[in-house]
């Protein structure tokens, strides 16, 4: 889950992210702000917190924990869609519900921010076109309350079947030395 960034000055930085939502994150967030800076737009990565104006009363991590409860958080499915089968996640309807039948929020408008709060804040991510687009800006909302918009937990074991992109491609880099050992690690 390595990546290089190599900066005007033509040195090379190496990142490296804990999996692989992670590493794809932070390209989105990178090229996003390049876009910006190369269009003359100042670039800022504020926190949802301030910028939605969230209540204090409201803690993220906690809520994001009783949403991950085995028994009375949101239910992971195993959902299809254009000939892709997208495993450990669930709609953005079924993530508003849950707000408004835990009394987290009074209403889906609510549940609508606080949702969008949780995606900007990296507790949820987007899996699919749909809300792939939408939490890059080309909808009203980051997050949206649909069927058809599907999300998951950044350390839910989420995977896609069928699915491959040039944007999720990687270039691979030459490294120098001899490999070892060479394989994947699965989440079990």
């Amino acid at each position: 889950f390595v990546f290089k960034l190599t900066v005007a000055k033509q040195q090379d930085h190496f990142f490296q992210a804990a999996y692989l939502e992670e590493r794809d994150a932070w390209v989105r967030d990178i090229k996003k702000a390049i876009h910006h800076i190369d269009g003359g737009q100042r670039f800022a990565r504020k926190s949802t917190r301030k910028s939605i104006r969230l209540p204090e009363t409201i803690n993220l991590s906690a809520l994001y924990l009783s949403m991950k409860d085995p028994e009375k958080g949101i239910k992971e499915l195993k959902l299809e869609k254009d000939k892709r089968v997208f495993n450990h996640c669930f709609t953005g309807t079924c993530v508003i519900d849950w707000l408004v039948s835990s009394s987290s929020v009074r209403n889906r408008k609510e549940g609508l921010l606080l949702a969008s709060s949780l995606l900007s804040e990296g507790y949820l991510q987007p899996a699919g076109d749909t809300s792939k687009a939408a939490a890059e800006g080309l909808s009203d909302t980051p997050f949206l309350d649909l069927s058809d918009a599907y999300y998951y937990f950044p350390d839910s074991g989420f995977f896609c079947e069928g699915y491959s992109s040039d944007d999720d491609v990687v270039l691979k880099e030459e490294f120098r030395g001899t490999i070892v050992k060479q394989g994947c690690l699965l989440k079990q």
